[in-house]
Formats: C-alpha cells, structure tokens, sequence
C-alpha cells in the first residue's frame, strides 16, 4: 500500500475527530459569547449575542418558576422553616435577645430605658390600673379570696401585746378622753330633761330603803348641782375628774381591756358578717373613689426614680440573669406550640412578602454574561468536557466507517 492511500484511509477518522471535537467546543462557546452583539455594516450578526446572553431575561424567568415550581414550594418551605424553628434553635434566639436586652439596659448611660418604664408604669398606675378596678370593684367576688384571707390570717390573729394596751389606753386618757372633754360630757349629758328622767326612773323603780331616799331627797338637785358645779368650777372640777379617774385605776381597767380585746372572742356569726361587711365596704370604697386615690397616688410617686431604682436592682440581681435560661425556655414552649398550629398560614403568608421568585429573576438579570458563564462551567464544567470529547470520539467513529466502506469498495 503507497502512501497516498494510506493516508486516504486516515485522513476520515482525523478529520471526523478533529471537527467532532471543535464542533461541540464551538457550539458550547456561543451558548455564552459574544457577550455582546456585534455589527457589521450597520447590521447585527446572526447568533450574536450567545444563546444565553441573548435569552437572559427569560432564562431568569424559567430558572424562578424551576426553583418555586419544583424546589422551594410551601411544603418544602414548611419543611426548611421546622428545621430552622427547632426547639433549641428558638431557646437559643430567645436567650440571646434576652441577654442583649439585658446588656443594653446595663450599657444604657442616657437614661432612656428609664425614661420609657416611667412612662409606662405611670400610665399603667395612673390610668389603666383605676379603669381596671372600678370595673372590677363591680363584681360580687372582687378580692373576696384575698380580702377573706387578710380578715382571717391578720385581723381576726390581731391582739394587742401589753405595751401596744398601755400606750394606747395613755393616748385615750390623755388626748381622746381628757379630764375637760369628760367633763363637758357631763355637762352635755346632764339637761334638765335627762335629769327629770333619771329623776323619775329612780324614784319609780327603787324599793326599800332606797326608795325612801329617792322620795325623799331625790337626785334631781344632787345632778343639777353637779352640773353647776362642772359649768362655773372647770379647773376644779377638771381636777376632781382626773384624781377620780386615777384613784379609779381606770387606766389599768382600759389598758387590761384592750389586751383581752380580740375578734375571736366574738360569737362566730357576728365574725363572718363583720367578714361580709369590711369586704363590702372595701369594695364599695375602690368603686366609688379607687380609681381617684390611684390617680392621687400616682401622681404623689417620683417615677423617674422608682424606676431607676428597679432597673439598678435589675442590673444588679443575680436571678434575673440565672433565669434567663428558664425564661427563654418558656418562651420558646410557647413560640413553638403557635408554630406548630399556624406555620402552614404563616409560611402562606410568607411567601408573597418574601417575594423569592422576582428576588431570583433579579438576582439573574444583575448577573453579567461573563460571571453566568464562569458559573455554570463550575457547576458541569466536567459535563460540558464530556460533551466535548463525546463529539470528538464520534467524529472518529464516523471517519472510522468512511474508511471502512472505503475499504470495502
């Protein structure tokens, strides 16, 4: 065999290769490039710019349908949205924006988390706390349970020890019955018509010898000087009261009196309806002027302050910080029992906020030619190869047949 014919017998199969191979390079080429269009003559060229240059805008178009189509649909949302939102994942979230919370108000040097709990409180105090109780105070059972308790555990236990007895049956002699509001008392007490009765009674319901002195003397002018006496002699008769009342002890009878003074030596029904009527009256008390002794006291408080104080206690405490986790525990509990009833709605709800299939298309739009090449060749940068050296081993194997039939003629 020359060599003219042998090289006739392998020129098909290198040939074939050779075009196989740079075919697909090409083809695969002009799906990105020119990335620009180019003219001639005034006239664009055809296939300029590359496939997908030139289609960009509907490739982002059909990428967004492909991706909310096939990939991201709500359930699959649903699904990636229970992944994030796991329990340990929310405590987590929680516990950190707790902390941050806390580390601000500790951080805070303009005082505007002061500011803001004072304003708050006093509305609450001021304004919404009175509106509350006088709505409250309407109801039958309002602070029945807590008021039943104080009146059971405080009032009813409440006896005066000796100290507290001897002071205050010092302060009823002293200033609340003193020798001269005794004695104007008396004046009080003895009119001519109380006297004529005590006259009158005396004289009708005594017997024996008391009934002799009753007729006969009487007490009509025995009261009627004393009364004299009381008017014109104040100092004297002040006097005499006092020495009485000392010589009477009656500062031991009133001070063992009150000791011995206690609610529980009451009868028991006498106790539950003095019960009955101190809640009563403390609930007709907070209807009519609750809210007006809310407001008044509201306004009496320095809030700025009180709320400085809180908030350095708060800074300051120890629990607040080692409750954290147990707070944000709950809350988490909480986050996650909502979830689990109403993440279908929210990731419906979702969806069109996120608005993920135009955040695609943009996101393709802004991409440039050379960056969406660069890209998918990273992506099947061996498939696109392969598709490459596929057309070259077919070209060879059609250049193999044209030898062979070559041959074979």
């Amino acid at each position: 065999m020359d060599l003219y014919s042998l090289w006739l017998l392998l020129l098909p199969p290198i040939a074939g290769g050779i075009i196989g191979y740079f075919t697909n390079d090409v083809a695969i080429k002009m799906l990105f490039r020119p990335y620009k269009p180019l003219y001639l003559a005034g006239r664009k060229l055809p296939f300029t710019p590359g496939l997908i240059p030139s289609n960009q805008e509907r490739l982002a178009q059909r990428i967004a349908d492909t991706i909310m189509g096939s990939l991201l649909t709500p359930e699959e949302l649903q699904k990636l949205a229970r992944k994030l939102l796991q329990m340990e994942r929310i405590q987590g979230a929680i516990y950190w924006l707790l902390t941050l919370a806390l580390d601000q108000i500790k951080e805070d040097k303009e005082q505007r988390t002061v500011k803001i709990v004072a304003e708050i409180l006093q509305d609450l105090f001021g304004q919404s706390l009175p509106r509350l109780i006088k709505v409250w105070s309407r109801q039958e059972n309002f602070l029945e349970d807590q008021l039943n308790q104080v009146f059971d555990e405080v009032l009813l236990e409440l006896q005066l020890t000796d100290e507290q007895s001897g002071q205050l049956a010092q302060w009823l002699l002293q200033v609340a019955l003193p020798p001269d509001v005794l004695r104007q008392a008396i004046v009080d007490f003895l009119t001519d018509r109380n006297i004529q009765v005590i006259d009158e009674g005396f004289r009708e319901k005594t017997s024996g010898t008391y009934w002799v002195v009753a007729n006969l003397f009487g007490v009509r002018n025995a009261l009627t000087r004393l009364r004299t006496f009381c008017l014109d002699e104040k100092e004297a008769a002040n006097q005499r009261l006092a020495e009485l009342t000392k010589s009477l002890g009656v500062k031991g009878r009133l001070q063992e009196l009150l000791q011995n003074l206690s609610l529980q030596n009451l009868p028991v029904t006498t106790v539950r309806q003095l019960r009955k009527t101190m809640r009563e009256a403390v609930r007709s008390y907070l209807q009519v002027r609750g809210a007006e002794v809310l407001q008044g006291l509201s306004e009496s408080i320095d809030w700025t302050n009180l709320t400085k104080l809180l908030l350095d206690r708060l800074r300051e405490s120890a629990i607040i910080s080692s409750s954290l986790t147990q707070v944000s525990k709950e809350l988490a509990l909480v986050l996650e029992r909502y979830l689990e009833r109403d993440l279908e709605v929210l990731v419906a709800q979702a969806i069109p906020i996120l608005d993920i299939d135009q955040v695609i298309i943009s996101r393709v739009r802004a991409t440039s030619p050379e960056d969406l090449e660069l890209a998918i060749q990273g992506i099947v940068k061996s498939e696109l190869q392969g598709i490459v050296n596929l057309g070259g081993i077919l070209g060879v194997i059609v250049g193999l047949l044209q030898t062979l039939i070559l041959l074979m003629r």
